[in-house]
C-alpha cells in the first residue's frame, strides 16, 4: 500500500523531465542538403623549383656514413652482436657464456661476428635496420672452452600420488672471448 502511495509522486518529476524541448531551446544548427551544393574545383599550385643537392654515394645511400671516423676516433667501443638469435652487448676482452653449443666450433678456434645491431662509445652510436653493415665494423671472438653444467636432478609429484618422477638436465655451454673489436675505415 505505501509503494503505490509513494510510486505516483516519484515519477512525477522523471516526467517532466522526459518532455520534449521546444524550438527555441535548441542549439543545433540547421540541416544542409550537401547533394544540392556545388564545389568549386581546386586551381592547381604552381610548382616550387628545388637545385639538385650534390652528394657523395656513399652518404647517399647511408646518411650516419659521414659521422663514422668521429666514431673511429672514440676510445672504448661497444657492440651488440646477435649469436642464434641472442643479443649479447660486449666490448673487447669481455667473455660470453651462450647458454648453447655451437656446431662445428672448437677451443681455440677464431670466429668473425657479423650481425650486429648497434655499434657505439661513449658520444656515438650507430643502429642497424634490422643489421649494421659488416664492412664497417669487425669483431671477431674466440672459443675457450665448451662445457656443461653440472647434473641437476628435479623431482616431479602429482598431488595424491606417491610416485615421484626424477628428472635430470645437463644444459651444455660455449664460452667465448672477445679479442678484436673497431670500427673499419670505409
Amino acid at each position: 500500500m505505501l509503494q503505490r502511495i509513494l510510486r505516483p509522486s516519484v515519477l512525477r518529476p522523471v516526467a517532466a523531465l522526459l518532455r520534449p524541448a521546444t524550438a527555441a531551446f535548441s542549439t543545433a544548427s540547421p540541416l544542409r542538403n550537401l547533394a544540392q551544393e556545388t564545389v568549386a574545383p581546386a586551381t592547381p599550385a604552381a610548382p616550387i623549383a628545388t637545385a639538385p643537392i650534390e652528394t657523395p654515394a656513399a652518404v647517399e645511400a647511408d646518411p650516419s656514413i659521414s659521422l663514422l671516423p668521429l666514431l673511429r676516433l672514440q676510445g672504448a667501443h661497444y657492440i651488440t652482436v646477435h649469436i642464434n638469435g641472442f643479443p649479447f652487448l660486449v666490448t673487447k676482452g669481455d667473455q660470453i657464456t651462450l647458454p648453447f653449443r655451437l656446431k662445428g666450433v672448437s677451443a681455440g678456434q677464431t670466429l668473425k661476428l657479423t650481425h650486429a645491431s648497434v655499434l657505439g662509445s661513449r658520444d656515438y652510436t650507430l643502429k642497424g635496420n634490422p643489421y649494421i653493415n659488416p664492412e664497417i665494423f669487425s669483431c671477431k671472438a674466440t672459443v675457450i672452452e665448451e662445457t656443461a653444467e653440472p647434473m641437476r636432478i628435479k623431482e616431479k609429484t602429482k598431488r595424491r600420488n606417491r610416485h615421484v618422477k626424477k628428472v635430470r638436465s645437463k644444459h651444455s655451454y660455449t664460452v667465448v672471448r672477445i679479442k678484436e673489436l673497431e670500427v673499419l675505415d670505409v
